[in-house]
């Protein structure tokens, strides 16, 4: 328990960073505009403002996500993460639309630059730093499963790329002084941006939704299949819920049917330790014990069973499929 506290602590602790960085960049980016009068810089400013906005989300996100189960939230807050995750994810595209509109409005009616080479400077340090913190971050993120700090890590290495483009088109126009060239570069990286936050949104809602997580449930199975002991018959009608960065797993669990309460129970004690194990990240689980069926026998491996009813055929490997599957698992 107190290794998770510690945890969230330090995810937040991270997050805070993000957050005052967020405003200084963003104070940098506005002092290279107005020296510069570049509307490409503008929009890398106007970008920057997204950035502050989504590091205090991420950074009340973690907060709220930390908070212990409650009467009306019984299996806590940690899906408060997909929310802000995805509010981040619309805030990226909008900030890739301004790009766009701001690129076109500078085609229209044509502007000179000024003290672009200092504005360079400013511009690529504001790249570098964010390059760091995004790396860090979604390192840290998929270290600690969260995706809060996933989500942020990409917007910041998503921001390094647009700046990149800035300064490209800045150091451009710097020796070329075609001006128009700016707005170009910032049109074809506002695209890239919108594609990135529509990532981001999509991800959100599938956790939103609950849609099962492919990567997730093969590590789930491939760790049972890997560790299957002849009592566990067949694990099936499995689910698997997001919250943040804990588990929730649903599953049906077939044993014999001449077990007693306490036998059973041990059995399921086992998978539940073996996952937990393994999975490296809090889980809370919710199985249920199915007694065997004759139709059980031929994939029962159980070789001393004193109330076979008939033979074993074959050994049936566990898979997304048969294990997501309502049904028993059978030879057929």
């Amino acid at each position: 328990m107190n290794t998770q506290k510690n945890t969230h602590q330090e995810k937040i602790g991270f997050q805070k960073i993000i957050a005052v960085f967020g405003v200084i960049l963003f104070v940098g980016k506005i002092i290279a505009w107005k020296l510069t009068n570049s509307d490409a810089v503008f929009s890398d400013a106007m970008e920057s403002v997204v950035n502050v906005i989504s590091a205090f989300m991420g950074l009340y996100s973690l907060h709220l996500a930390a908070k212990p189960k409650d009467e009306d939230h019984p299996y806590g807050h940690g899906k408060v993460e997909f929310v802000t995750s995805g509010i981040e994810g619309a805030l990226i595209a909008i900030a890739g639309i301004m790009i766009i509109y701001e690129g076109i409005h500078s085609l229209i009616v044509g502007k000179t630059l000024s003290k672009i080479d200092l504005g360079i400077w400013i511009i690529a340090a504001t790249a570098i730093i964010n390059y760091l913190l995004g790396y860090i971050s979604i390192k840290k993120g998929k270290r600690e499963n969260s995706l809060v700090l996933i989500s942020s890590g990409k917007h910041l290495q998503s921001d390094t790329i647009t700046t990149l483009g800035v300064v490209a088109s800045l150091v451009i126009v710097y020796f070329t002084k075609i001006y128009w060239l700016d707005s170009v570069v910032a049109l074809s990286f506002g695209l890239y941006i919108i594609f990135v936050g529509y990532k981001i949104v999509r991800k959100s809602l599938s956790g939103i939704m609950d849609e099962q997580d492919p990567e997730i449930l093969n590590q789930v199975i491939r760790i049972l299949e890997e560790n299957r002991h002849i009592e566990w018959i067949d694990v099936h009608n499995m689910k698997i819920q997001q919250f943040g960065a804990s588990l929730h797993i649903d599953a049906h669990i077939t044993l014999p049917w001449y077990y007693d309460l306490r036998d059973a129970h041990s059995e399921m004690e086992k998978v539940i330790i073996l996952l937990a194990k393994n999975m490296k990240r809090s889980i809370e689980f919710n199985f249920h014990m199915d007694d065997c069926k004759p139709i059980s026998c031929p994939v029962c491996q159980i070789k001393d069973c004193p109330v076979r009813e008939k033979d074993f055929i074959k050994r049936v490997e566990w898979t997304p499929e048969n294990v997501t599957s309502v049904d028993k698992h059978t030879a057929e």
